[in-house]
């Protein structure tokens, strides 16, 4: 149970109606949420304080409890604690509820949503703090969620009698057992509107474009999802908020190939820069890298540089830059640049490469295959 009373918690009178309780969670979950209040350390446990009143006051048995007794705690002689068990049991066999499980919620979940996030790789080291506009349905501010003009309160339905459900019972291998579904006639809801919200027309929701807050941590890859509880669609009378679901999508960087934690990238070099060793300056993902090529570096020979890659998703030290080279062949040579390449082959001790004969003899026969 919460620390402190809920209802103290939630800010609403002891005789507040089911209604009131919900409209107070929400308003408070929203403001306490943890991704809308990421330089706050106390926002979690304020969060945290307002779910746990809010799992009290929304359950009709837990919060009759706490009325009579000042706590949700089963007592240690009470001859039916466990039964839920039996419960969770029957109906993960035969679906519904059981009479031990007390009233059924009625209303409506809110359905989960979805938005799509693109970052840079840039952004997958730092981490991003970013707004973004989501689509949902949220309570109608004109009836303020009954779904009846005016906000007036709605009439039971008839057919399941302000339940929601609806039994039924079902001829099982262990005998007849009582299962219950949502009523067809309010679609769970235990009300019948006779006269419609202009605004939402009795749907009790209404589409709404909001702003949501949202904190990436470093390290994210591509197809990463981020699950916000609670600002998703709103649900219907008692029904519990949806979710939104982030998907996360890193931008493809044609200077790098991305290896888990590891960045790959290619560095051109000519062939005097490879024979006789260089000092190369490129761009890495957040800052220029100093390359030192050694002499005699070989073509497809790699250098890494330590720590230049990317973070893990939980926090650490970076992963690594591998430079791989590239001696790049000129494909043109004037007479000068030939007859020095001939004379380090001679110096060196190499076969003198003949070359291609560029006469009209040579340019004719060099044509056949």
């Amino acid at each position: 149970m919460p620390k402190r009373d809920p209802y103290e918690v939630l800010g609403v009178a002891r005789g507040a109606s089911a209604e009131d309780i919900k409209s107070a969670y929400r308003r408070l979950a929203r403001r306490y949420h943890p991704d809308v209040n990421p330089n706050d350390p106390s926002a979690e446990d304020h969060f945290k304080e307002v779910g746990e009143a809010y799992s009290v006051l929304s359950d009709p048995q837990r919060r009759a409890r706490f009325d009579q007794y000042g706590t949700t705690d089963e007592t240690p002689n009470d001859p039916f604690q466990g039964a839920g068990n039996i419960s969770d049991l029957f109906e993960m066999f035969f679906g519904g509820n059981m009479g031990t499980q007390g009233r059924p919620r009625r209303g409506r979940d809110g359905e989960d949503i979805r938005a799509d996030v693109e970052l840079t790789l840039k952004e997958v080291i730092t981490g991003l703090q970013k707004e973004i506009q989501v689509t949902r349905m949220a309570e109608c501010p004109s009836c303020h969620g009954t779904g009846a003009e005016g906000g007036a309160p709605p009439e039971t339905c008839p057919t399941c009698r302000g339940q929601g459900m609806v039994g039924s019972v079902r001829n099982t291998f262990l005998g007849q057992v009582r299962t219950s579904s949502p009523c067809p006639t309010c679609g769970g809801s235990g009300v019948k509107i006779k006269n419609p919200c202009h605004e939402c027309r009795g749907r009790m929701v209404i589409q709404e474009t909001a702003t949501v807050a949202i904190n990436i941590p470093p390290g994210v890859e591509s197809g990463a999802t981020m699950q916000i509880p609670g600002q998703g669609s709103d649900g219907v009378g008692e029904g519990r908020q949806g979710d939104l679901y982030v998907v996360l999508t890193v931008k493809d960087d044609s200077r790098f190939e991305r290896r888990g934690q590891t960045l790959v990238t290619q560095l051109e070099v000519s062939f005097a820069q490879a024979a006789l060793g260089d000092h190369i300056r490129i761009e890495g993902v957040d800052e220029t890298v100093d390359v030192h090529v050694a002499a005699g570096t070989q073509p497809g020979s790699h250098i890494t540089a330590r720590g230049m890659g990317l973070p893990p998703l939980h926090g650490g030290r970076r992963g690594d830059l591998v430079v791989q080279m590239q001696v790049k062949v000129p494909t043109k040579l004037n007479d000068a640049q030939t007859r020095l390449i001939r004379e380090l082959a001679e110096v060196s001790g190499e076969p003198v490469p003949k070359g291609e004969d560029r006469g009209l003899l040579g340019g004719l026969f060099g044509k056949k295959k």
